[in-house]
């Protein structure tokens, strides 16, 4: 160990911490019941690079900068750096008054204005990226506008840890039997009484499938106390779990009994609002990243949107390391998800 680089990052964890959390700047370009879409500002000496913007939709549950982590490892960051046009939608935290939004709010709205007001700001199409469930509704949204004969401008999708297949989940797959019995009745009185499943649960769930990361992290961070990027990471993925937002209620209780008790999507439809919606009418070339290391969506998981997707011109798949947020923002993610990213927009720009 290298003991003077040791002791510096001690006193600068001392000091408050080693991670630069300053946001990449931008700008707003609408905010409403929908949400908030937002510009990130080019870089001053990026020449740009021409080709759609890229749209990034956060999963909710997750703060949006999820997508811009911390400096040095912020996929914001990176795709500005590349020369790109950058766009964000923003959902904000939810209160008891959200609490009857459905996925549909998701799917037949927020989506579809974002992807519609991004192209008539700077289209004509727009590059989709979703990551966890946000990946999913924006698979549904672009299928359910083809259905509806009404397509998004979107010019590629690309989902990262989206979890299609929910039985290939191991820490789902034995409570779904449980579920199925009980028909998830005492469940659905918690979170109908309560109108959200509140942001404190979201962290702890999320740690809670990463325990032994947690058991380990003390020993983590002495065994790479003198590995300044390694801490800052570290400490910015604590930041975004201490900022983790609650899910209204409907949509807990849409994902729970459509996705965890029946499975639905793994045979490729969802009935919502209405209607089914069919992943085989998504018509747009997709990238699929999942993460070797993901718990909460495990390769197979993700990779069963593959064969789903018979619609697509083009789907591709590719693997990177890391668990549920370091496929999309992890170290590894630089060289790897980030890297498959720019070949795929590259190419169908």
């Amino acid at each position: 160990m290298d003991l003077p680089a040791a002791a510096v990052n001690l006193v600068g964890m001392a000091r408050g911490g080693v991670a630069d959390l300053r946001r990449m700047p931008r700008e707003l370009v609408d905010d409403g019941p929908r949400g908030a879409l937002y510009r990130y500002l080019p870089v001053p000496g990026v020449a740009p690079v021409g080709g759609e913007p890229v749209l990034l939709v956060p999963p909710l549950g997750a703060p949006d900068f999820a997508y811009d982590l911390r400096r040095g490892c912020s996929l914001v960051e990176h795709l500005l750096g590349e020369g790109r046009l950058v766009y964000l939608v923003d959902h904000g935290p939810k209160s008891f008054a959200d609490r009857r939004l459905g996925m549909e709010h998701w799917v037949d709205d927020v989506v579809p204005w974002a992807a519609r007001l991004t192209a008539e700001d700077a289209g004509p199409d727009v590059h989709l990226v979703g990551w966890s469930l946000a990946g999913i509704f924006c698979a549904l949204a672009v299928a359910a506008g083809t259905q509806a004969g009404q397509p998004l401008p979107v010019r590629t999708l690309t989902m990262v840890g989206s979890p299609v297949d929910v039985s290939a989940v191991p820490f789902v797959a034995p409570l779904r039997p449980l579920a199925m019995v009980t028909g998830g009745r005492g469940l659905s009185a918690v979170y109908r009484a309560i109108g959200s499943f509140p942001a404190p649960l979201v962290s702890a769930a999320f740690q809670l499938v990463a325990v032994d990361k947690l058991v380990t992290k003390p020993l983590t961070v002495l065994s790479q106390l003198d590995d300044r990027d390694a801490l800052a990471q570290i400490e910015a993925v604590e930041h975004l779990m201490r900022n983790m937002h609650g899910y209204p209620g409907r949509v807990f209780g849409q994902i729970f009994h459509l996705m965890l008790r029946h499975n639905d999507l793994a045979d490729g439809e969802l009935s919502l609002g209405g209607r089914s919606i069919r992943l085989a009418a998504v018509q747009v070339p997709v990238l699929v990243v999942g993460g070797r290391n993901d718990v909460i969506a495990p390769l197979p998981a993700v990779q069963k949107v593959v064969g789903l997707l018979t619609g697509a011109p083009e789907v591709r798949f590719s693997t990177a390391p890391g668990g549920h947020l370091g496929v999309l923002t992890g170290r590894g993610a630089r060289t790897t998800t980030w890297k498959a990213l720019d070949e795929f927009l590259a190419e169908h720009d």
